[in-house]
């Protein structure tokens, strides 16, 4: 899996080729991480709030104004742990999302539920394919996961106005409490 965090207010950082270039068989997700400037970033209607969260869980640090970084990690199957995602069609702005999680896992651990804006290369200024991560659903507790016992939740999720909704797909994915993302998944399995 691919994490790609761009500061909002790094322009540049979006319309050049990323550090780290992902493969048709990674889990990729592009994070806009909100700068101090706020709604005066170039990229800020593109950045979630709990972008700026992710990177600390992911990276264990946080991303300067102007800044860029990337992590990858390598995902293990845990045996028991399934991980499903399905999306209800559009509808009035919103999205229904549910996530539905069976097995057990690493005590801690968080669920959660994106919608993902697939760029294709050439388009809005990037000059790679970017899954951009447009809206943020969770944490999902998921201390009452355990054989027998899944953990079902159901989301709406309201897409902003600058995505484009025919290029939106569904995401899925369990952190263990250090913030190291132990299972993924996509609404279409096809999806790197």
């Amino acid at each position: 899996m691919v994490e790609r965090f761009i500061s909002a207010d790094c322009a540049d950082c979006w319309t050049r080729a990323p550090r780290e270039s992902a493969t048709s068989d990674d889990w990729l997700f592009d994070w806009i991480v909100p700068a101090t400037r706020g709604d005066e970033a170039a990229l800020s209607s593109a950045a979630p709030t709990e972008a700026r969260d992710r990177v600390a869980r992911g990276t264990g640090s946080t991303l300067a104004d102007g800044q860029e970084t990337a992590r990858r990690t390598a995902l293990r199957r845990l045996p028991g742990l399934q991980l499903r995602v399905t999306a209800g069609p559009a509808w009035n702005g919103y999205f229904a999302l549910q996530f539905d999680a069976k097995g057990s896992a690493p005590r801690g651990s968080n669920g959660w539920l994106a919608l993902v804006e697939i760029v294709p290369e050439g388009t809005d200024g990037t000059p790679v394919v970017r899954h951009l991560v447009r809206a943020v659903a969770g944490p999902i507790n998921l201390h009452a996961l355990r054989p027998g016992r899944p953990v079902r939740t159901l989301q709406a999720m309201r897409w902003p106005e600058t995505a484009k909704p025919e290029r939106l797909r569904a995401r899925a994915w369990i952190e263990a409490a250090d913030g190291r993302v132990i299972a993924v998944t996509a609404e279409r399995c096809s999806l790197p």
